[in-house]
């Protein structure tokens, strides 16, 4: 059977373009990669059209409109998932407007289809004390204990992303002053975080027990699961599940879901909190735009309030006479229908 357009130019799109001409990131294609796995299985099991009759044409505003529905409502995903499947479609259909100059009309209908809007969330975030109290579960008399506790203490100090975590490798760790970290963000920008002296300390120590010290292991995965291989973003889920679970025993400090992101958001609030610029911590956390940065700001609201105290004198004395031995006050109240 002749291969239809649509395979085709999605075969060029994942494997040739994304890669090579856009550069993007391994995850950002497996992303894309998935959302039209999604729109093939919704293809075949809704509109009945077997993936081999699958064309441009078959894919219209409408059917994809329906698509992004079907996501929401039978497979329960959220908005900011439905989103990111539409901002695969959208990237992909613009693409083929080069590609396929004849369909233009039809190709612009589908990027104009809109994202949805969503509720602002906020910004989830630990204490410094609830951070400090997980910090203190590992058990530093076991190598498994020792390792949870370095990768728990880079996670916060260097506001890593878990794939960013997971994809440092043993020649990204500098630990001679002053130690920094080599992070590899979105589309494969590369920043270098520093590192404090205690997570220093830690990675000094965690790298010879491993035995991680030599030249040819540079390229190694600094963290790794009982095979020895790379930790998955699953594996670091469940490492932080676990010492959550062991804190919620004693203690309310910490909420009872912690995903490793909220480290993420942790490090960028207590850094706000110290008086670090907007411009470093967007810098520290590999933001293209400040304005990423300030949903920290927006959040902050002891911040705030400090701000304030600090720019405009108490207008209202606390010193005011208690109006509750005002006898005449009092009946006047009481006589008011």
């Amino acid at each position: 059977m002749k291969p239809t357009d649509f395979a085709k130019h999605l075969t060029e799109f994942l494997s040739v373009y994304l890669p090579s001409q856009k550069n993007v990131s391994r995850n950002t294609i497996c992303s894309y990669r998935d959302a039209f796995k999604l729109l093939i299985k919704y293809c075949q099991e809704i509109k009945s059209f077997p993936a081999e009759r699958i064309t441009l044409n078959v894919l219209s505003k409408e059917l994809l409109t329906d698509f992004l529905e079907w996501l929401e409502t039978d497979r329960k995903c959220s908005i900011s998932t439905r989103n990111q499947r539409l901002a695969a479609i959208h990237s992909f259909f613009r693409y083929v407007q080069a590609e396929e100059p004849s369909g233009l009309f039809h190709f612009q209908k589908v990027v104009a289809i809109p994202t949805k809007k969503a509720e602002k969330t906020v910004v989830e975030h630990l204490s410094p004390e609830a951070v400090k109290l997980l910090l203190e579960q590992p058990d530093r008399n076991c190598p498994k204990g020792r390792r949870d506790l370095t990768l728990l203490s880079v996670l916060y100090d260097t506001g890593a992303r878990v794939q960013e975590l997971i994809d440092i490798s043993v020649g990204d760790v500098i630990l001679k002053e002053p130690s920094v970290i080599t992070l590899t963000g979105k589309g494969n920008k590369k920043r270098r975080v520093p590192l404090m002296k205690n997570t220093m300390s830690l990675l000094e120590r965690y790298i010879l027990e491993n035995r991680l010290d030599k030249p040819w292991k540079n390229e190694y995965p600094l963290f790794t699961n009982n095979q020895r291989k790379k930790l998955t973003k699953e594996g670091v889920a469940y490492i932080i599940s676990k010492y959550v679970a062991l804190v919620g025993k004693t203690s309310s400090l910490v909420p009872p879901k912690v995903r490793p992101h909220m480290f993420r958001h942790s490090k960028a609030m207590h850094l706000l909190q110290a008086g670090v610029n907007l411009i470093y911590i967007r810098d520290f956390l590999g933001h293209v735009d400040l304005k990423t940065t300030e949903i920290y700001a927006r959040t902050d609201t002891e911040t705030k309030r400090k701000a304030i105290e600090n720019a405009y004198p108490d207008l209202v004395d606390d010193n005011l006479p208690d109006w509750n031995k005002d006898e005449a006050l009092i009946s006047w109240l009481s006589d008011l229908k």
